[in-house]
């Protein structure tokens, strides 16, 4: 069980040696060291079974000793798992980012074009040109009125503010 148990300490250490290759490698490479480590890790784990069934033949006054050093590399593993499983998110998650800021980036917003939009789609529901004519005019009378009520109120906050201190 010993040169087992040492195999596989051994091989927990340069796990996480790599991890810490994952802040710096390049894209390229991001791939092949995640599945090189996930690897790894999956070995680790049927060593780890392996040693849990050798543990437990060990004489009974060792056993216990085996036992806890066979759950603590067990522990160590999940602890690279889950930060493996992190980081494989978090960058799925800058690369999801980067991508809707380069589809944001590439669009062209005009009013102008979605006007143009919505006329030919009423057009296409039947809706008449003197129906047409009284939303644009209503859409137009709409601003001044939203403009005069906002002008209203920041008089009114004014004159409370002035009048109450």
């Amino acid at each position: 069980m010993e040169p087992l148990y040492q195999q596989t300490h051994k091989q927990v250490h340069e796990v996480q040696s790599h991890m810490g290759r994952l802040e710096t490698a390049d894209k390229q490479s991001l791939d092949l060291v995640e599945n090189e480590i996930q690897a790894s890790i999956d070995q680790i784990f049927s060593r780890l079974e392996r040693l849990e069934i050798l543990s437990s033949k060990e004489p009974p006054n060792k056993r216990q000793n085996a036992k806890l050093r066979v759950d603590q590399l067990k522990y160590d593993v999940q602890h690279l798992q889950t930060a493996l499983r992190n980081f494989q998110h978090q960058r799925y998650a800058r690369e999801q980012q980067e991508r809707q800021r380069e589809e944001l980036l590439s669009r062209t917003f005009t009013t102008n074009g979605t006007q143009k939009k919505i006329l030919d789609i009423a057009n296409m529901l039947g809706l008449s040109n003197t129906v047409m004519r009284l939303i644009e005019k209503r859409a137009f009378q709409d601003k001044y009125f939203m403009i005069g009520g906002m002008l209203l109120t920041c008089v009114v906050m004014f004159l409370v503010v002035q009048y109450l201190t």
